[in-house]
């Protein structure tokens, strides 16, 4: 295993600090585990907070700051935050307006966030929680309610902190919320595994000439595996699973995010946009806002994901709000 790391035991509190002093001009550490929005709770507004496991980076810390997340919950490498975590995280965005959970959909996250979000509830605290199911690889249609999420939760930071931003109140959030989560559909494929720092070995075991459609960002089973195909074939095998599965259809309009996984070079993923956008121009659907980079990646994982979230005219209003997020910002 070759990382710049000194030691398992030490890694997430020494990344943690650096972080923190790296941005302190937008970020604070709370607790341990919860590093929040620099003056959180905001005054006036619902609070946004997220959790999960560390080596997405930038994704989670990277969404604090304005019109985004005020407060993330921190586990271990791919590994769920505590309860007390995610209590202490969620107090830490109240302002008495509420607080909106949003997470993916892993039985860790919900488990851990469930109990903290029943404690602080009978507190007397106003808590929604939605949970992020874009990924259409990890279950049929008829069973997306155990989909994983994975770079949609990206989209539904952006318009909840919009909305919070733009002072909704906690229920309008949560309706607009799990509306953008129906409308938001992604699929991933990887052609090498991360190494966990844990262990120095693969998250999962793979060809020097295979790909994997539909792997999941911990290294989940896909649904497919295959001898490693063109970046056009790659795409047109992924957007053809994506946009049957809502379906999109001419006239819709949709937000674009196509996801690198951690060492997967931008000149492929600009590649694998540029067909992405011709299938959809095919299909008589307009590509009013894209997103091309790394937001939650799988250490150095080679791959992307592509997500597709349709839009109406109050969303776009979300989607083109600015925010000044750590790493995501929009002017």
């Amino acid at each position: 295993m070759k990382k710049f790391i000194n030691n398992y035991e030490n890694m997430i509190d020494e990344y943690l600090k650096g972080f923190v002093a790296l941005h302190n001009d937008k970020v604070e550490r709370k607790e341990e585990r919860v590093v929040i929005r620099k003056g959180a709770p905001v005054e006036g507004k619902v609070g946004i907070i997220t959790g999960g496991g560390s080596g997405h980076d930038p994704f989670l810390i990277g969404s604090i700051g304005k019109g985004m997340v005020d407060a993330v919950a921190i586990g271990n490498i791919f590994a769920a935050p505590g309860v007390q975590i995610c209590y202490d995280t969620i107090k830490a965005a109240d302002s008495g307006k509420g607080v909106l959970v949003c997470i993916g959909n892993y039985s860790g996250d919900l488990m851990n966030f469930g109990i903290a979000v029943d404690m602080l509830r009978e507190e007397g605290k106003d808590i929604e929680v939605i949970i992020m199911n874009d990924d259409v690889a990890s279950a049929p249609k008829d069973k997306k309610d155990n989909r994983r999420g994975i770079a949609g939760e990206i989209i539904m930071f952006k318009t909840m902190g919009a909305m919070a931003d733009l002072g909704f109140e906690l229920k309008a959030l949560k309706k607009a919320g799990d509306e953008i989560i129906y409308n938001t559909r992604s699929l991933g494929v990887a052609h090498t595994a991360c190494i966990m720092p844990s262990s120095g070995k693969p998250s999962f075991k793979i060809g020097d000439d295979e790909m994997e459609i539909g792997i999941g960002h911990h290294g989940e089973p896909g649904i497919k595996r295959v001898k490693m195909m063109s970046a056009d074939e790659t795409t047109d095998f992924i957007m053809e699973k994506i946009l049957e599965d809502l379906p999109f259809k001419n006239n819709d309009e949709v937000a674009v995010l196509l996801n690198g996984l951690g060492s997967t070079a931008l000149s492929e993923m600009y590649i694998v946009f540029n067909r992405a956008k011709d299938i959809l121009k095919s299909k008589g659907i307009k590509v009013y806002r894209s997103y091309i980079g790394e937001y939650i990646t799988s250490m150095e994982m080679g791959g992307f994901s592509i997500t597709l979230t349709k839009l109406d005219k109050d969303t776009k209003k979300f989607i083109d709000h600015p925010c000044d997020a750590v790493h995501f910002v929009q002017v």
